[in-house]
């Protein structure tokens, strides 16, 4: 770039007032600017009230950008709110607990939560209302499955496996849904015991799975440190069991029923 050109860069610097403010990253303002200059001048704010009022619009646009940013990184996908959950379907369900859970107060004490029983029951659609009312609380979350992590931390590179932990071991709350829902290899074990220990008294896990714990032998094969995981992620936690049958299928059979009535 020649001096010409800077200098006419500097002497003529972008006169619309709304990408000015953006360039700044007064988003907030910049997008509704004339209904703000228009209110305050209605009502004759003082340069201070001016001041205060971009701020707090700022604020809160920023903290907007935060949460959708947030949620992206997470990774919840669809789900169904709590509003939703029909708790007299599960023949048992420990209700009070998973309320409890649902106000969060586990991920300041760097406690888990597990949710055990069959499919069908909710298990996924309350880990993904807990993840979300993380995010919306200002906690980092990451929500995958326990195929999905496992798959990623299976790297012949040591340094790549040590980069890949460490993403899972960083965040507020980490979600591991479907835990032992498949068999997994010989190494299995032993790379979810790594990821347990570095998040062991320092960050929450919720873990969905529909395995009693002395099945987990089944599901890790050949696997010496299952008792040492065990041991970690349940020493602080809470574990709540759902029994019943599935409500995906009593769904399939109300849906099932209404067509059969309108032919």
């Amino acid at each position: 770039m020649n001096s010409l050109t800077m200098q006419k860069k500097m002497t003529n610097p972008a006169t619309d007032l709304p990408t000015q403010l953006g360039q700044l990253g007064l988003h907030a303002t910049a997008l509704s600017l004339d209904d703000f200059l228009a209110r305050a001048t209605k009502s004759r704010w003082s340069p201070q009230l001016i001041l205060e009022e971009m701020a707090r619009a700022e604020l809160l646009e920023r903290s907007r950008r935060s949460v959708e940013r947030r949620l992206r990184l997470a990774r919840i996908g669809r789900f169904r709110p709590m509003a939703d959950f029909d708790w007299h379907w599960p023949k048992k369900i420990d209700r009070p607990t998973i309320e409890r859970a649902l106000t969060l107060d586990f991920i300041p004490e760097a406690r888990n939560f597990i949710l055990l029983g069959s499919n069908g029951l909710g298990k996924t659609m309350i880990a993904q209302n807990i993840a979300y009312a993380a995010v919306q609380a200002g906690y980092t979350v990451l929500f995958r499955t326990a195929s999905d992590i496992l798959a990623d931390l299976h790297c012949d590179s040591p340094q790549i496996l040590r980069r890949r932990l460490q993403r899972f071991a960083r965040p507020d709350l980490l979600v591991i849904d479907e835990l032992a829902y498949l068999s997994y290899d010989d190494d299995a074990a032993d790379l979810l015991y790594e990821l347990v220990s570095r998040r062991y008294e320092r960050h929450s896990i919720v873990i969905t799975t529909n395995k009693a714990f002395k099945e987990w032998n089944t599901v890790f094969p050949n696997a010496t440190s299952i008792a040492t995981l065990l041991d970690r992620l349940t020493h602080h936690a809470d574990v709540t069991l759902l029994e019943g049958q599935s409500y995906r299928v009593r769904e399939s059979e109300i849906e099932i029923a209404a067509r059969r009535k309108k032919t």
